[in-house]
């Protein structure tokens, strides 16, 4: 069921705030890609592992182009952390596949990147192992807390940019310089 009311972080970027230092999350930007009364899920988009596509490929037995030595996995979450999550442009065209926004699709299934080691499929996007996950009511009470800001989300800070410089975009998103960001957190 879709969330009703005031906070629909679907198709959000969540913000960490300097203050949390909860080691899966410190300095980390996450796409929301479900928000119910049930919870929350998403994809860290900010921490990459020592990882490529062009290995993960390999360790499903398919080609690598070239070009996938250069595209970095991302630590997705620490839910289903040997899960492939596949954030994408583009429709849910494939067998496990759901459009989160007009733009962006979430894929799970092995075809998208069966199309990719033949040097077909989307044209950008992202691999993650792993998500992010939060039980009912407790991302809003973690908002609430101050340890996360929200913001629009903006596709080039999630395909374009490398992931080291994306937390930084994403709080200048908001109009905020992150130099004025304090590592505490309360409540005036």
């Amino acid at each position: 069921m879709r969330r009703i009311g005031a906070m629909d972080l679907r198709n959000q970027l969540l913000i960490a705030m300097p203050s949390l230092d909860d080691s899966w999350f410190a300095q980390s930007v996450t796409y929301i890609v479900e928000h119910t009364e049930d919870g929350a899920s998403g994809i860290v988009l900010s921490d990459p592992i020592d990882m490529s596509l062009d290995q993960v490929l390999e360790q499903l037995s398919l080609p690598a182009p070239l070009e996938s030595a250069r595209v970095p996995v991302m630590r997705g979450g620490p839910v289903e952390s040997e899960r492939g999550f596949v954030l994408h442009r583009g429709g849910a065209d494939y067998d496990a596949s759901a459009a989160i926004s007009e733009d962006i699709a979430l894929t799970t299934s092995r075809d998208l990147l069966e199309q990719v080691s033949r040097g077909e499929g989307p044209a950008q996007m992202l691999l993650a192992l792993g998500r992010a996950g939060w039980g009912g009511g407790q991302l809003e009470q973690e908002i609430t807390d101050n340890s996360w800001l929200t913001a629009p989300v903006d596709l080039s800070i999630i395909f374009d940019l490398p992931p080291e410089k994306r937390w930084r975009a994403s709080v200048e998103l908001l109009g905020i310089d992150p130099a004025q960001l304090t590592p505490q957190s309360g409540r005036a």
